[in-house]
């Protein structure tokens, strides 16, 4: 009964990320949601600036804090092993609804792409940026990154084991597909907002700091197969392979 517990909540809890997911789709391209990152009227500078850099710090703390392994070790004396992943795949997407649901507008304008053909490209990017987020979770493995398959191995009586090491397709290029597809995905936009840009540089900073954290635990893991991949492949940028 224990292990169906567990496997249900791991279930709800993609069904949440999931949801969490399509929704930051919307939010970002102001379309389809009812809030996103521009709808809304505008408060006082200070207090707008306040809000959501404290809500951008919530899930910046969240996401990176209880992704490192000596967190995770102690977060385990409390929540099951299985279920750990599965938590933080639900806790990631409760800081995520939180976001889209107290974000504060700012609407100066930064750039508005007037040109169709323009526009077109960078909606057409957009889409983009997205797509190669969503492959690249099943490149690695989609249900062991949100949690699902740590919770179905556990209904199973199975232990869910290290998955080896590997470098498929986008990972060839670049070291962190997914954070290269968000940020794509947060900076092409026909219209930018002060607000959007604000999340933009916010989120890509971010991303910066989290994968060296993520990198140094990579190593810890996976020893000489990552070492090696990072003197050869790019962190962010397709360039050339390193010699």
């Amino acid at each position: 009964m224990g292990r169906f517990i567990t496997f249900l909540y791991g279930v709800v809890a993609y069904m949440i990320f999931f949801g969490s997911f399509l929704y930051a789709i919307g939010f970002i391209s102001n379309e389809f949601v009812p809030k996103t990152i521009d709808s809304g009227v505008e408060g006082p500078l200070g207090l707008t600036l306040l809000i959501n850099a404290a809500l951008l710090g919530v899930f910046a703390v969240q996401h990176s804090v209880m992704a490192r392994q000596g967190f995770k070790k102690m977060w385990t004396k409390i929540v099951p092993q299985p279920a750990e992943r599965s938590t933080y795949v639900l806790l990631s997407s409760l800081a995520l609804i939180l976001l889209y649901w107290q974000w504060r507008p700012m609407l100066g304008i930064v750039w508005s792409v007037q040109n169709p053909n323009g526009a077109l490209f960078l909606r057409v990017l957009f889409w983009a940026g997205w797509g190669i987020v969503l492959i690249s979770t099943f490149l690695i493995n989609h249900f062991d990154l949100f949690g699902l398959r740590q919770v179905f191995n556990n209904l199973q009586g199975k232990s869910a084991s290290q998955l080896k090491f590997k470098t498929p397709a986008f990972y060839k290029l670049v070291r962190h597909p997914i954070y290269v597809g968000f940020m794509i995905a947060f900076w092409a936009t026909p219209t930018m907002t002060i607000g959007h840009l604000i999340f933009a540089i916010a989120t890509t900073a971010y991303m910066f700091v989290g994968a060296w954290f993520e990198e140094k635990d990579l190593v810890r893991i996976h020893g000489v197969d990552y070492t090696n991949y990072r003197t050869r492949v790019r962190k962010f940028i397709p360039l050339p392979v390193k010699k």
